[in-house]
């Protein structure tokens, strides 16, 4: 259990660490205003507009840090520090998540694989605790492979997330420079926010690989049983 213990400690490290970043990032560039004097909600509807995407609603949502795209409804949500704010943290956000409503329009394909996987994932993260623990405990070897399979279905999603978020802040970089929106240097501050938000995808998903590996080799699929 000692082993396990590490890597559910390192991946609470890596998370930390990054969403720490992140927020100290976010929080030094949203000081920083802009030329261009728009907020974060105008610049989502200005950019949804200039890719030919008018059935997009851009609303308000409570918190820090809460910002998304809700595909089903066609929604882009923004947080109250993006949503009425100037700055070039607000911009850049508001831009990434834009970038997940173009990639719906256009069917990016990782963004379709994620949405058809999330009900697969879901099921696999609730499954696989139960799968494992009861096949370790009784070594029934059987149930234990299966606990690490429906295990291994949200290191899938935390993988398949990384194409999603970094094509999303990519979209969102070329947005805002093709729209005269941003300065360069303007930019360079949006870039670092969004680089620093990627960084807490990346340690979701080596969090969850740590976790995958541990308990295959528990299981006796990688290395022999975890004494």
């Amino acid at each position: 259990m000692l082993l396990y213990w590490l890597c559910l400690g390192l991946g609470a490290l890596m998370s930390g660490a990054a969403m720490l970043y992140t927020r100290s990032t976010f929080h030094k560039y949203a000081s920083q205003g802009t030329h261009s004097g728009m907020t974060g909600a105008d610049v989502a509807r200005r950019i949804l507009a200039d890719n030919g995407i008018h059935d997009v609603t851009v609303e308000p949502v409570a918190g820090a840090l809460t910002d998304h795209y809700d595909p089903s409804s066609k929604t882009l949500r923004l947080s109250e520090p993006v949503y009425g704010a100037r700055s070039m943290s607000a911009l850049g956000v508001a831009a990434h998540e834009v970038g997940h409503a173009i990639q719906h329009a256009n069917g990016y394909a990782p963004l379709k694989f994620r949405s058809a996987w999330v009900p697969v994932a879901n099921l696999g993260s609730g499954a696989s605790m139960v799968l494992l623990m009861i096949g370790l405990v009784t070594g029934v070897t059987g149930l234990a492979l299966l606990g690490v399979a429906a295990f291994a279905t949200t290191t899938v999603f935390t993988l398949v997330t990384l194409p999603v978020e970094f094509d999303a802040s990519r979209r969102a970089m070329l947005a805002l420079d093709g729209g005269g929106y941003m300065t360069p240097q303007e930019l360079t501050g949006s870039r670092r926010v969004l680089t620093a938000a990627g960084l807490t995808y990346v340690a979701a998903f080596l969090t969850s690989l740590l976790q995958l590996a541990y308990w295959a080799m528990a299981s006796g699929l990688l290395g022999g049983h975890d004494d």
